[in-house]
């Protein structure tokens, strides 16, 4: 971000593919938003290359982690550190360059920037100062422990890192217990054991689960079960390592209620409600088809 840093002044633009040179178009001034690898470096896009090689400014969380991909790719772009440490200080700096005309690419140190990382505050500032944020779709860990999961994806909540105490991780997830959607945590190698304890508890042992350890890397590994049972296999002696996504499934269904309890309730709500009524509390109260709760109500009347 330093004056000579001009468009005049950069290393030619470009990237490598197949040891051959690509050039990269010139980019409009925005804030880049540029999803990066979780692990396998071959899962960049080309669109991020391109964006990677021809920003004026690229910003990121550490600079030794990204200059492994840059130099991967053959990309000259000198990475500026950007973090919650000088986000303060260097925040501010980024909009002054977006301001100027210049492109920002902004990338985290794996997966989708924004996401648990303290870029959500950069692109705050620039949308506050109508500058033009771009997000680049690409490599995003919740997302992969998601479909890898195997579990419900029609609707998921992805909530981070959890609380590291005990009691505020209880909290936490009772809050969460109710939510009909699959839930996506963060958690770290040394506290999945207690994390699965904790869940399986307040959730219920036996909710269906996956512990998605080391997505995209050599030792990926999905393991599936319920909370009771991963819970009992990540006990306190095993020893873990890598990054860690896991996924808890919906909410079970209850079981239906029995047809005796049915028939009680049908003649309860009958006896201050019209049988139409009756039939649709009790379709509300236990999840059976109106229809059919209507039908039985009018055989119990009739004493069949």
């Amino acid at each position: 971000m330093k004056d000579e840093d001009t468009r005049a002044d950069r290393p030619q633009r470009s990237f490598r593919l197949n040891d051959s040179p690509v050039q990269a178009r010139p980019l409009e001034a925005a804030l880049y938003l540029v999803a990066t690898p979780i692990g396998n470096l071959g899962d960049i896009t080309l669109r991020a290359l391109e964006v990677l090689a021809g920003a004026d400014v690229l910003a990121c969380e550490d600079t030794r982690v990204t200059r492994v991909l840059l130099d991967r790719y053959g990309i000259a772009t000198r990475p500026y550190a950007y973090h919650e440490h000088n986000a303060a200080d260097v925040g501010p700096r980024l909009i002054e360059a977006l301001a100027s005309g210049k492109s920002v690419a902004l990338v985290s140190d794996a997966g989708t920037p924004l996401v648990s990382d303290p870029g959500y505050r950069l692109a705050q500032l620039a949308i506050e100062a109508g500058l033009k944020v771009v997000p680049l779709p690409g490599p995003s860990a919740p997302l992969a422990a998601l479909v890898g999961s195997g579990l419900p994806n029609d609707a998921f909540l992805f909530a981070g890192f959890l609380p590291s105490k005990d009691k505020a991780r209880r909290d936490a997830l009772a809050g969460w217990e109710d939510v009909p959607a699959t839930l996506i945590f963060f958690e770290s190698p040394h506290r999945i054991g207690a994390t699965l304890t904790a869940a399986a508890e307040v959730l219920g042992a036996d909710r269906p689960a996956c512990v998605c350890r080391e997505l995209t890397k050599t030792f990926e590994e999905f393991r599936r079960g319920t909370l009771g049972e991963l819970s009992g296999f990540y006990d306190d002696d095993r020893q873990v390592k890598g990054e860690i996504v896991l996924v808890i499934g919906p909410p079970l269904a209850p079981p239906p209620p029995a047809e005796e309890d049915v028939d009680v309730l049908l003649l309860e709500l009958a006896a201050t409600l019209p049988a139409p009524k009756a039939a649709a509390e009790a379709a509300r109260r236990t999840g059976l088809v109106r229809k059919d709760l209507y039908q039985r109500l009018l055989d119990l009347k009739a004493g069949t």
